[in-house]
């Protein structure tokens, strides 16, 4: 019963402890990807800044194409605490000049997209325009958070762009990716899984170790010993001396 409370004790340590651990890590990669939110790089006629504008809920703009790429991965892979990159393509086939405002994704859920697995890094850009009938490339790093689990995630990328002082807003990418571990990086929850399958396989073999004990216990038998049994004779031979009964025994023998 003692091992049995202490195996509870640490199971319910264990439980309590891995959300606050997580939580705390989580919070820590926020600051991290907050930081590298607004990165400054120069590629030709395309320039970073810091200026974000207001995207929400735009619209599509008239005769802008967009096209992603995925440079050296065409399996779309992600490594979960790494960055990863790509290229964006936006071809203006339109009447006007195109400036550029940013770049910016989300990771969701496969199966519901209302569920946000993370808001990724967004890059801002100022100075960026793509000429009537010309198409230019931009680059989009974006970081995914080492606690993400492994698997299949649907990648949502948005490119936001402003043609005569009026905002848009083009879906660049709309599809799966896969999520893989870092190679040799042990995470919280595999350490916790870790932890608790040893415990439990423990706390099953001392049972198992427990149960045999007693039931080698009952199979055994225990020899029976007389003991005891000439000084009892001697007792009531003691007892009947001078008895009839010790007399008629006494004929008996000398016969024999």
């Amino acid at each position: 019963m003692a091992i049995a409370r202490v195996f509870y004790a640490l199971l319910a340590i264990l439980v309590l402890a891995s959300p606050a651990i997580q939580i705390a890590r989580c919070q820590s990669d926020n600051e991290v990807a907050a930081s590298e939110v607004i990165e400054v790089t120069d590629l030709g006629i395309v320039a970073d800044d810091s200026d974000v504008l207001d995207d929400s809920n735009l619209g599509s703009g008239p005769g802008i194409s967009t096209v992603c790429l995925f440079p050296k991965n065409p399996a779309k892979l992600a490594t979960a605490g790494e960055e990863t990159e790509l290229l964006v393509g936006l071809h203006n086939e339109g009447d006007s000049i195109v400036k550029v405002a940013n770049v910016h994704a989300t990771l969701h859920l496969p199966f519901d997209h209302r569920v946000y697995s993370q808001n990724l890094t967004l890059r801002a850009f100022s100075g960026a325009t793509v000429p009537v009938s010309a198409q230019a490339t931009f680059p989009y790093t974006f970081y995914l958070s080492n606690l993400l689990r492994a698997g299949s995630y649907d990648l949502v990328g948005y490119i936001v762009y402003e043609i005569d002082h009026q905002l848009y807003e083009s879906v660049f990418h709309n599809g799966t990716i896969e999520v893989v571990e870092s190679d040799g990086f042990l995470s919280i929850e595999t350490l916790f899984l870790f932890t608790l399958g040893a415990a439990l396989i423990g706390f099953l073999g001392l049972w198992l170790y427990r149960q045999m004990q007693q039931f080698s216990k009952k199979t055994k038998t225990t020899p029976k010993v007389e003991v005891g049994t000439r000084q009892t004779e001697a007792n009531m031979d003691e007892w009947l001396a001078g008895t009839a009964y010790a007399k008629s025994v006494g004929k008996e023998k000398k016969r024999k």
